[in-house]
């Protein structure tokens, strides 16, 4: 069944039981980006998904407690650009070597036994839970078993996921901790910054982050895991090493260049750092972006104008918000430059036999203060074509910390999110418009102030 009426799912959260039995997953097979490979799914059953979803409820906010400060893959409140502004934070002020690693199918290779004793929780859902690993998986109308690995597509998987690799960035740090001497050199220990099977480990000596890679695979084999060689590399953020400068990371290329002492920044006693760190786009996802809008055009070479237009729009914006932290605006100019060659291919093929000045005062027009807009009228309103260049580029803040939107710190989470169970809407986007602050006294608020929308007091 691939839907319910709302009469079936009122029956079926009255009938929701913890049980020691789970049904199969039905295997689905979706495309890896840039890839030729395929991504196998595991997707519950309808009832199997709500329970997940009610167990998840029950340990999500035990683990969000436990789980470390710089693990940002699949927990709420958390995302990529947090994972990236701490990668900047890390390095902004001393190059670093970097081991980028990748966990070779880590949802398919958790071992059960490992996973479950490491989650420790109520018999009842331990047994629950064990029932949906080891239901097997349908392709087609043939069974598998499922002796290991967490299927991708269930509800719970990426919290099982995250449980599984809990603890690594606490390896490193009892093997390297932080030293801080008045007569030696302040010993900084390495970072790990993980974003679900992705994770990067940093620090300036090279011989330390590749002890860090041999303790990393030892933790990993635990947990019947290991690291996938050809997306696993050693490079160095400012020098060239192996013949690499720099590295990818959540579709964003890292890498810091050498600048006079007028262009780069200065350390905490104002000496120029002698480098610039710069994160930008990374060129492999620009060509699969103009791969899919050259696709898109393509397709709709017969449709209208607006047809088209009104296709285009979510892909542009939504890949250019998704980078509109960093420094793009050149990769989005870029962008542009082939969106442009696009359509006028796509201009051209509908109107072969008129002069290319007829096509652009056809396709192209004036709107405001821009120029060589692509737009069309429909009925009363004009339909245009957004630009990369005109997403503007803005610092993300990263979360702090351990900071977990259970902790009960209604007023930073509404403030960062705009929304929180504990907190009315119209507060939460107060204090997200007026980013925390009261407009009056400009004072931030805290925990346990007294907020008020207005001191109007109402006479009855």
């Amino acid at each position: 069944m691939k839907s319910l009426t709302p009469k079936q799912r009122t029956e079926l959260t009255q009938n929701l039981r913890l049980s020691r039995k789970g049904k199969p997953t039905r295997r689905a097979w979706i495309p890896k980006p840039g890839t030729e490979e395929k991504r196998p799914l595991g997707i519950p059953t309808m009832t199997d998904r709500a329970l997940q979803a009610l167990v998840k409820l029950a340990l999500e906010s035990e683990w969000e407690a436990r789980f470390e400060p710089n693990s940002y893959g699949f927990r709420p409140g958390r995302s990529c650009h947090d994972a990236i502004e701490a990668i900047f934070l890390c390095i902004n002020r001393r190059p670093k070597y970097v081991l980028d690693a990748d966990i070779s199918k880590c949802f398919d290779r958790i071992n059960h036994r490992t996973l479950l004793k490491k989650l420790n929780t109520l018999p009842t859902i331990r047994r629950q839970i064990r029932a949906w690993l080891q239901a097997g998986v349908m392709d087609g109308k043939q069974l598998f078993p499922t002796t290991e690995g967490t299927p991708q597509g269930g509800v719970i998987s990426p919290l099982l996921a995250n449980v599984a690799l809990h603890g690594m960035e606490k390896r490193i740090k009892e093997l390297f901790p932080s030293k801080q001497s008045r007569k030696d050199k302040a010993f900084y220990a390495p970072h790990l910054i993980r974003y679900a099977d992705d994770f990067v480990i940093m620090h300036e000596d090279l011989t330390i982050v590749q002890r860090c890679q041999q303790e990393i695979t030892e933790w990993l084999s635990n947990m019947g895991l290991e690291l996938k060689p050809s997306k696993t590399q050693l490079t160095h953020t400012l020098n060239s090493h192996e013949g690499k400068v720099g590295f990818d990371f959540l579709g964003f290329t890292i890498r810091q260049f050498p600048v006079g002492k007028y262009q780069s920044g200065r350390n905490n006693q104002g000496i120029p750092l002698g480098h610039k760190t710069l994160i930008k786009p990374s060129q492999e996802k620009l060509k699969y972006h103009v791969k899919k809008v050259r696709s898109i055009v393509h397709v709709h070479k017969s449709a209208p104008q607006s047809v088209l237009i009104g296709r285009l729009n979510p892909i542009i914006t939504g890949w250019a918000d998704y980078y509109s932290t960093q420094v793009s605006k050149q990769i989005y100019e870029l962008a542009d430059e082939h969106l442009y060659q696009q359509l006028k291919v796509w201009a051209i093929h509908r109107h072969p036999n008129k002069t290319h000045k007829w096509i652009a005062r056809k396709y192209w027009h004036q709107i405001e203060n821009l120029q060589w807009v692509f737009s069309t009228k429909v009925g009363d309103k004009t339909l245009r074509l957004f630009k990369h260049k005109e997403t503007p580029i803005k610092r993300h803040i990263k979360v702090q910390g351990t900071r977990s939107p259970y902790d009960g710190d209604w007023i930073y989470w509404s403030t960062r999110m705009g929304k929180h169970p504990e907190a009315s809407k119209r507060d939460s986007m107060l204090l997200k418009r007026q980013k925390g602050m009261c407009p009056h006294c400009r004072l931030f608020f805290r925990d346990g102030d007294l907020l008020e929308a207005d001191h109007i007091i109402p006479r009855s």
